[in-house]
């Protein structure tokens, strides 16, 4: 495989050890979830992601039932060269029930062995709890567990993927604990202030998911935009499916549409030549101090370079990144920063 000239930043994923490039790639959308995305085009944008310097992919055994743990497997077992060069993060736990007196260390075992299934290691790098309720983040017991498939050689490590500050907060004061995944976008700003100082302070990484809120941080909606029926853009607006916040951060679609409109005028005035709204939406995350690493999704193979060159834009400007909090508190706070 070819490579890029400039390669991208690398930071240690907290305390895996692991160095993992800022922009990673998530592929939610290899699986299922945002309509049709065929194995052909799946293995074309996890190529071009690596030729452009993404040394992390996130996936989750519930994605497509399997199906994205399981071409993650197919291009990796057919890029032997990649070997050690590349942090595959899945999740667990999203394929039951969420609650608690499922969250044992029998599931535990059950669930990290298809994973290793799907993705044919006989380690997996990371495992992630996927959005469990609070109750299990809080339990002692869950670490307990956890510790047991590390030290049974299941997995390497083991992290926390949430929906609040608080559970992120819990997570983070677990010894045992590698990363936190969280969303944060210039549409969801609490965690700079409640919960990247802390995991600076521990030493856990922090993953942060859904970049661009969904689409709408990349300024190509209008009223008009339609989705299809099996994307959750389409049937979990209402938080029906799984929480509403993981949909377009939470915020509905005619604020949303509104205020994208107001940060796509941001980056025309203050961005950096040539960049994208949604390149400058992902460079913003990235450039939070405390953040590991950025997984936006892509479709396809254009997306995933584009998503990989927002790892290489400059410092934004003052007037950009000021402009993205005023934006937030004038038009996004009161819908959003009291839920999550």
């Amino acid at each position: 495989m070819t490579h890029p000239q400039a390669p991208l930043e690398q930071r240690t994923l907290g305390r895996t050890g692991r160095e993992v490039s800022v922009v990673g790639l998530g592929t939610w959308q290899l699986g299922a979830d945002w309509g049709d995305v065929s194995e052909a085009d799946a293995l074309d944008v996890l190529a071009a992601s690596v030729e452009e310097g993404v040394t992390v992919l996130d996936t989750a055994d519930v994605y497509g039932d399997g199906r994205s743990e399981q071409l993650i497997g197919r291009f990796l077992a057919e890029h032997p060269d990649l070997a050690g060069r590349i942090t595959v993060a899945t999740k667990m736990g999203r394929r039951v029930e969420q609650v608690p007196e499922h969250y044992t260390l029998e599931a535990f075992r059950e669930w990290t062995d298809r994973s290793r299934r799907n993705l044919g290691v006989d380690t997996l790098d990371l495992v992630q709890l996927h959005c469990p309720p609070s109750e299990v983040i809080d339990a002692d017991a869950t670490y307990d567990a956890l510790d047991t498939v590390v030290a049974e050689g299941r997995t390497a490590a083991y992290a926390v993927s949430v929906e609040t500050v608080a559970q992120a907060r819990s997570a983070i004061a677990r010894p045992g604990v590698a990363s936190v995944q969280l969303i944060m976008n210039a549409f969801r700003l609490k965690p700079l202030d409640e919960v990247l100082p802390a995991a600076v302070d521990a030493g856990v990484g922090i993953v942060v998911r859904v970049p661009l809120a969904s689409g709408l941080l990349s300024g190509k909606y209008d009223r008009s935009t339609t989705f299809a029926a099996d994307d959750h853009r389409s049937y979990n607006r209402d938080g029906s499916a799984f929480d509403v916040g993981e949909t377009f951060s939470g915020v509905d679609f005619e604020t949303g549409l509104a205020a994208a409109e107001e940060f796509t005028t941001l980056v025309r005035e203050h961005g950096p030549e040539g960049a994208t709204p949604a390149q400058v939406a992902i460079a913003w995350c990235v450039q939070q101090v405390g953040v590991t690493t950025v997984i936006p999704g892509a479709r396809n193979p254009e997306q995933a370079r584009a998503n990989a060159a927002a790892g290489r834009l400059g410092p934004l400007a003052p007037e950009l990144t000021d402009g993205v909090r005023r934006l937030y508190d004038a038009r996004i706070r009161e819908q959003v920063h009291s839920r999550w």
